[in-house]
This record gives C-alpha cells, sequence and structure tokens, in this order.
C-alpha cells in the first residue's frame, strides 16, 4: 500500500480541477496546467479533493499510485505557490545578469553564455552570483536549473562553479609534495 497514493490532494478556495479529455486540468491565481492521466490508477473528484487508486493490485498500478498522486500535488502546489530554485555562482570573474529574454552568463570561458528563458519561466538576478528561477510547472523549472547548472558544474578543490543554494560540494585535498 502507497501511503503517498491513499492521501487525497485537497484542493484550496480558488483553485479548479477537473478531470476530462484524458487529461487532468488544475487552474488557479497563477495560471493553468494539466497532465495527461494514466491508465493504471483512477482519479475521482470529489468533496473539494481529488483522489487517486490504483485501477488493479498489479505491481505496475500500485507503483504508479504514488507517483501519480504526488504529480497532481506539484500541478496544485504550482497553480497557487509556484516553484523557486535558486543558483549560487562561486569563481573570480563568475557572474550572471537577467536582460530581457536571455540569461547572460560570464564562466570563464573565451565567450559569454547567453541562455534562452524559455517560455512559463522567469528569471530574476538578485545580485550578479545569484540567479533565482521561478515559475509554476515544476518539472521545468527543476530542468531550466538543471540545464544552467551543466554550463559550469562545481569542481571539488576550490569549489568555483554553479550549485543549488544549500548543496553540499564534497571538498578535496590538492595534490601533496
Amino acid at each position: 500500500m502507497s501511503r503517498t497514493g491513499k492521501k487525497p490532494v485537497a484542493i484550496p478556495a480558488g483553485v479548479t480541477a477537473s478531470i476530462q479529455d484524458g487529461q487532468v486540468s488544475v487552474k488557479g491565481p497563477k495560471g493553468t496546467l494539466s497532465m495527461p492521466l494514466s491508465d493504471e490508477v483512477t482519479y475521482t473528484l470529489e468533496d473539494g479533493a481529488l483522489t487517486v487508486a490504483p485501477v488493479n493490485d498489479s505491481k505496475r498500478a500500485r507503483s504508479f499510485w504514488g507517483m501519480q498522486r504526488t504529480l497532481v500535488q506539484n500541478l496544485v502546489t504550482g497553480v497557487t505557490e509556484g516553484y523557486t530554485k535558486v543558483l549560487e555562482i562561486t569563481g573570480v570573474g563568475y557572474r550572471a545578469a537577467a536582460q530581457g529574454k536571455t540569461l547572460k552568463l560570464q564562466l570563464g570561458y573565451s565567450h559569454d553564455v547567453d541562455y534562452a528563458i524559455p517560455e512559463g519561466i522567469e528569471i530574476k538576478t538578485p545580485d550578479n552570483t545569484t540567479v533565482e528561477i521561478s515559475g509554476i510547472d515544476k518539472q521545468k523549472v527543476g530542468q531550466v536549473a538543471a540545464e544552467i547548472r551543466r554550463w559550469r558544474k562545481p569542481e571539488p578543490y576550490k569549489g568555483k562553479g554553479i550549485k543549488y543554494r544549500g548543496e553540499f560540494i564534497f571538498r578535496k585535498e590538492g595534490k601533496k609534495k
């Protein structure tokens, strides 16, 4: 039994959810999100809550149960609060600046890296070593953060690079004589 899957997803005031045309749609103050329905689970909307249950007792249906419930919860959280990831840039001369629909990164290469900001994502740079990525779609926010981080992952000797806020970088000792 899935402990996560058993819990119903509460639909807060100001948010409407609907199940139709093979999709779950959630509309809230920040926007609208939808996802396709899985054949392995059933979705029921009643009393201000959306419940997910497996179709049968097969291993595949039970494994989809908790995941589908979490995906629906992510839709509800996205349209009410949104998601934010914060990246920190460490290194001499490394900096970032958001300019319109592009993020300009200086990461020690011979050229600046221009990252085109996708639709539905907002990027802010409160200072030149911090990048705040926000949006309503959790998967898209995480993907954009991973793509930006991929330009210069943190290295273990000096800790230079782009890291998530709160991420621990395992430091190594340098070469001894």
